[in-house]
């Protein structure tokens, strides 16, 4: 059956055996040639980023290594004094350890970041990347986020700052102004405090605005004794020194008193009492229960000496004294005397007589 004429192929469609091997052979050529002419470009160019990276990793690993390191000699060393005679009032291990590795923390992140960042930007610049809109878009978008989140940045600034400073750490009692209580952790961007009642606070550190660290250095005592003004000045200093000394000799106050129980003076004269200061320096904390113990031995000194604080129980000689017999004797009154006017008002109206009254009728 013959085919139509349509359906037969042309002469010119037909492809060429020679022609398709000769563009396949001068495109492997031109290939050939390309990589013959350019692959020396490209080993140093991956050498080059190889190298970057290696150096980049190795510095980064050293360097957190040497800052591990450092925070493990810091820690070694604070658990060292710990163990140390008064050891716990210069140094706190868990306040050293926190510190230490908050700082550590930061260090290695910014370590990283600088180290990993500088890195990326010299691979970038090897491979022919123009770093201008990069560099120019990136400080645009930091702008925007430090305006976004100023307040963590805050915070975060805040806190690093106040780690390096060592302004107070894990076990101290502070003042932060919006919150007061012991310090139970130390974090960048918040503080954890523990107030009196037991509560918690988490205070941001860009908050605090001023703090009072009432465990550093020493604290000072003070207890106000109110006595009759008639009490001998003498007398009183003479009897709080022998409790001070005898105080100052027993355990555990000869480690919390750092200084001499003190008769200061007198703090105020009135005419029915007056106010005598005593004062004594103590470690950083520790005022409080000094001042409950002065208060307790003074109470008991003064009762033994016969020396009367205001307030307490009145002497003997005031509860024997005879009372008063003219408070027993009632005001008298106007209404005893029947020619007074207030008893002539009180009494009553007298009834009509019966006979020759006129009588009442509708």
């Amino acid at each position: 059956m013959p085919w139509p004429a349509a359906l037969l192929p042309l002469a010119a469609d037909t492809p060429d055996p020679a022609a398709s091997v000769k563009e396949a052979h001068e495109s492997v050529t031109n290939a050939a040639s390309f990589i013959e002419a350019n692959w020396a470009g490209w080993l140093y160019l991956g050498l080059k980023i190889l190298l970057i990276l290696v150096i980049a990793a190795a510095l980064r690993s050293l360097v957190r290594k040497s800052l591990t390191k450092l925070i493990t000699r810091m820690n070694r060393g604070a658990e060292a004094v710990e163990g140390m005679a008064l050891g716990g009032l210069l140094v706190n291990a868990e306040r050293r350890r926190q510190r230490s590795e908050a700082i550590g923390s930061v260090l290695r992140s910014v370590a990283s970041f600088l180290i990993l960042g500088t890195a990326s930007l010299m691979v970038l610049g090897a491979l022919g990347i123009n770093l201008g809109p990069l560099l120019a878009s990136a400080g645009v978008a930091g702008v925007a986020i430090g305006f976004g989140a100023r307040n963590l940045v805050t915070d975060f600034l805040s806190g690093v700052f106040m780690i390096l400073e060592d302004q107070y750490g894990v076990g101290d009692k502070i003042d932060a102004g919006v919150a007061s209580g012991e310090v139970v952790e130390v974090g960048l961007r918040v503080t954890k405090l523990r107030g009196d009642n037991g509560e918690i606070w988490y205070v941001r550190n860009g908050e605090i605005k001023r703090i009072g660290n009432l465990s550093q250095g020493w604290a000072t005592a003070g207890v106000d004794i109110q006595v009759k003004p008639t009490e001998s000045l003498p007398r009183i200093r003479e009897v709080v020194g022998t409790l001070a000394d005898r105080m100052a000799k027993e355990t555990p106050w000869d480690e919390r008193l750092w200084g001499p129980v003190e008769v200061l003076g007198l703090e105020e004269v009135l005419l029915a009492s007056m106010t005598v200061r005593v004062s004594a320096k103590t470690m950083p904390g520790q005022q409080f229960a000094v001042e409950r113990e002065l208060r307790w031995r003074i109470k008991e000194a003064f009762d033994e000496a016969g020396i009367g604080i205001i307030g307490g129980l009145p002497p003997a000689d005031e509860e024997d004294a005879p009372a008063d017999p003219s408070a027993a004797v009632a005001p008298p009154s106007a209404l005893a005397n029947p020619a007074s006017p207030q008893a002539q008002a009180a009494a009553p109206i007298p009834a009509p007589a019966a006979s020759g009254s006129p009588r009442i009728t509708k």
